[in-house]
């Protein structure tokens, strides 16, 4: 029984490893503007940071505005979806 259980993990390593080599690094949330790319200029990015700051003022919603120089393979939505939940962005009482 023990057996068919290591095989069994072995098997599902096998089948997700790939997977995992497909998704791209999530960057720590730095503040509003996180430029992984390197792309943006300081004076974009300080207006940036400004305009997400009123924006989120005015109404909760929170957006941040992420760079990487590579997605690795792994397709923007999914990406998108990973790296939202990994910053944890949006307020649950606001339920955004």
């Amino acid at each position: 029984m023990r057996t068919n259980a290591f095989i069994g993990f072995l098997l599902t390593l096998t089948f997700l490893l790939p997977l995992a080599a497909l998704a791209a690094d999530l960057p720590a949330l730095t503040g509003r503007v996180v430029d992984n790319a390197g792309i943006i200029d300081a004076g974009t990015r300080a207006a940036l940071t400004q305009k997400l700051a009123d924006f989120e003022t005015k109404g909760s919603d929170q957006i941040v505005v992420a760079t990487i120089p590579s997605l690795g393979g792994e397709e923007i939505e999914p990406y998108a979806n990973r790296l939202f939940r990994f910053w944890k962005l949006g307020q649950a009482k606001e339920n955004n």
